[in-house]
């Protein structure tokens, strides 16, 4: 926003929760005080048609994408044992297959415009990562497999994508709910 990017914010919550104050509202007003537009969106990664709506609306605002940032996700640091498959689908749900459908649902609009950057909030492909995170490396890994197939499929077209995976835990609401490593290594953000 600050450099002059129209912001959509969307996420599946919009109502404030004791653990997650504000919303994609406030965080849109947020945005709209910077000086750019914004659209708050409510989507469910898990559903595709909800990814779709989202797009649309965002087409209809902006008649664009230029940029998606997959950022949501489902953390769930437990070996297999400890792993029940519906938390297993609800991590790759949103991971891995919210990250895919929402990614599909943009290319067109990316593609017809000649322009596009897909960034997903995932890591290195580094094999001695699943030491008690099995299931959600599997998860994080397919976002990482989706920014590497979009650049592979469209590679020369104008759309990229990239994968970022900060070294350092920072802090969020998400560091201090999950109570992740010492608060002392924390990067201020």
């Amino acid at each position: 926003a600050r450099c002059g990017c129209n912001i959509v914010v969307a996420a599946k919550t919009t109502t404030p929760l004791d653990n997650l104050p504000g919303t994609i509202h406030t965080v849109a007003d947020e945005v709209e005080a910077l000086g750019v537009q914004s659209l708050a969106v409510q989507v469910d990664l898990r559903d595709v048609d909800s990814c779709v709506r989202c797009v649309a609306a965002v087409i209809a605002k902006f008649n664009r994408v230029d940029i998606l940032i997959n950022n949501a996700s489902a953390l769930w640091w437990q070996g297999i044992e400890n792993t029940p498959i519906n938390k297993y689908d609800l991590i790759t749900g949103i991971n891995a297959r919210g990250t895919f459908a929402i990614t599909k649902a943009c290319l067109p609009h990316m593609r017809r415009n000649g322009f596009g950057r897909v960034i997903n909030m995932s890591p290195p492909i580094h094999l001695k990562s699943f030491k008690d995170r099995t299931a959600y490396y599997i998860s994080k890994f397919g976002m990482t497999f989706v920014a590497l197939g979009v650049a592979q499929e469209y590679a020369g077209t104008g759309i990229t994508a990239n994968t970022l995976w900060p070294a350092t835990i920072i802090e969020s609401l998400a560091s201090i709910n999950y109570k992740m490593m010492d608060k002392t290594k924390w990067r201020k953000a």
